[in-house]
């Protein structure tokens, strides 16, 4: 139910509150999205969200940008980030939301996250260069100047100079899993990734758990998560519907989100799926015991 003027008028009874629309799991360009914070905040106050959360790959600097605005737009913002992590060799991301922006245990970690990535990328180019397929590190940072590089970026590249049709094809046939230019890029384990959020004050949520194998969800489960990510982009209610059940056997927090990333995604709109209010609620009260006088809560 799109908020109108006659239904946000209800929020000043308690006992009629407008639904919550929170989208908390969307990319900016600060990771691989192609719409800068404001870009971002401006599409969702035109598709009338209430709340979100931003959350970039291995970084939070969307946010000192994202915050004043969030707040002249009066969209409800907290805080998130998507950590790269692995279990058993395989990716597995890990959702933080509600923390401590200045944490330094989580600031750390983004840096060597970033560090790491540095080093991928290095390598990923250089196995690219040995197939004639050359592209520099400055042409990278001359045409994506701001945020984290990672694969997309140099997808989009490889079509630019022409090696590729589309980005879909540069993962298939170099960049992917199991591909000739794939480098592994996952450091960080999955109990390092909960911890460092929980001791940065936030909630550990498992990020799009519905494709992953059952014998890896089954041992994540075994893990001290906070919450699992049921609602996702364009899945239907019955292939969501396992996770549901996972989460209220857990009794962990149940969110959800578009994953949106703008072009690099494009099946994935923003506002595909969201976080129920119990759960934004208590992002928001975290948020506040981090940050009494934010002016975006």
């Amino acid at each position: 139910m799109p908020i109108t003027s006659q239904t946000a008028s209800t929020t000043q009874n308690p006992l009629m509150q407008a639904p919550n629309k929170a989208d908390c799991h969307c990319h900016t360009v600060f990771s691989d999205g192609t719409l800068t914070p404001v870009a971002l905040l401006t599409l969702a106050k035109e598709k009338q969200l209430t709340g979100l959360s931003i959350t970039d790959h291995d970084t939070v600097d969307a946010y000192p940008i994202a915050i004043p605005y969030a707040a002249e737009l009066g969209i409800t913002l907290v805080p998130g980030i998507e950590i790269s992590a692995h279990y058993q060799n395989t990716s597995i991301h890990v959702l933080g939301y509600a923390f401590d922006l200045q944490d330094a245990g989580l600031r750390r970690l983004c840096e060597r996250l970033q560090t790491d990535r540095e080093s991928r990328n290095e390598k990923i180019l250089l196995k690219l260069a040995r197939l004639n397929l050359p592209i520099s590190m400055s042409e990278i940072k001359t045409a994506f100047p701001t945020g984290t590089i990672g694969r997309p970026h140099i997808a989009k590249l490889m079509v630019e100079k022409g090696y590729v049709k589309t980005m879909q094809k540069a993962f298939q046939r170099y960049l992917g899993e199991k591909q000739r230019c794939y480098v592994g890029g996952m450091t960080i384990t999955v109990e390092q990734a909960i911890t460092t959020i929980q001791n940065a004050g936030g909630f550990a949520v498992l990020a799009h758990p519905h494709s992953l194998p059952n014998k890896i969800l089954s041992a994540l489960t075994q893990m001290p998560f906070d919450g699992v990510e049921v609602y996702y982009g364009p899945l239907s209610a019955k292939q969501e519907s396992p996770i549901l059940s996972l989460a209220l056997r857990k009794n962990w927090m149940i969110t959800g989100g578009s994953d949106f990333h703008g072009g690099q995604k494009s099946y994935a709109s923003l506002g595909a799926s969201f976080t129920p209010s119990e759960t934004f609620d208590q992002f928001v009260a975290r948020t506040k015991s981090h940050f009494p006088a934010l002016a975006c809560l």
